[in-house]
């Protein structure tokens, strides 16, 4: 725990020695984000809840674009809970032009259903934006990371032992694309490799109802090739959501 902590503490002490130096400028702030909530629910002979929640907030300050993300999914089928995750992640990117950044970024995930009570990681590294032309954007970031994980109980017992941290490679690919005036596309893709390989793939497609308001279809998929014994290597994801853009 105390390697994850001074991972922790080095990556995220990187911004704020930067911004020490950047004079921060109040007029040039600006704030926005989306919320998105869907729910599906069945009584009757079969008793189902599924809901799903989103927030993804930005921040823009001078030469720092930060960004927090709160995700939440929840399901139950008959009583039973089939399912139940919680992820948090905060990112700065500290821009040196208009097309290169710095970033540094910390995410926690909670799912009890990978045998992992927690996973917490750290990472910082390079970004570039190699397309922006008002209509589609892609960036690539790389850099170094490191992951802690804490087993359940159950998975603790079994495996003999409750803690993997390991160094890791980190690299994402961000692609969005408008596909009409009232519609865009968007694939993101997080790849993360040290004593094993773990990926995750986020597509959807957004289209605007009316105003501020849109319905956004999206599939995640989840991949490790090393998981617990009595686990599965991926995991699927389907929602059909509404969004609202502040």
């Amino acid at each position: 725990m105390k390697k994850i902590l001074i991972a922790s503490a080095i990556l995220m002490a990187a911004p704020f020695s930067a911004q020490a130096n950047t004079g921060l400028v109040g007029e040039n702030k600006a704030f926005g984000g989306d919320a998105e909530l869907g729910a599906t629910l069945t009584t009757g002979n079969t008793e189902t809840t599924s809901i799903k929640g989103r927030l993804d907030m930005k921040h823009e300050l001078d030469n720092w674009e930060n960004q927090y993300l709160i995700e939440a999914l929840y399901k139950e089928d008959t009583g039973e809970v089939t399912g139940k995750r919680y992820f948090g992640r905060i990112q700065g990117n500290y821009k040196l032009s208009n097309l290169s950044y710095i970033f540094v970024t910390a995410n926690h995930e909670i799912d009890p259903f990978t045998g992992f009570s927690s996973t917490s990681t750290a990472s910082s590294g390079y970004g570039h934006r190699f397309i922006d032309n008002g209509k589609t954007q892609l960036n690539i970031e790389v850099g170094p990371g490191y992951k802690y994980k804490r087993l359940d109980s159950e998975s603790a017992a079994e495996a003999g032992y409750d803690t993997e941290d390991s160094w890791i490679a980190h690299g994402v690919i961000n692609f969005e694309t408008k596909i009409s005036k009232s519609s865009k596309f968007k694939q993101m893709f997080v790849v993360e490799h040290g004593e094993d390989f773990e990926g995750r793939s986020e597509t959807s497609i957004t289209a605007n109802i009316i105003g501020a308001l849109a319905m956004k279809f999206a599939v995640t998929v989840r991949y490790n090739d090393s998981p617990l014994d009595d686990k599965e290597n991926t995991d699927t994801e389907t929602n059909m959501t509404l969004l609202y853009a502040f």
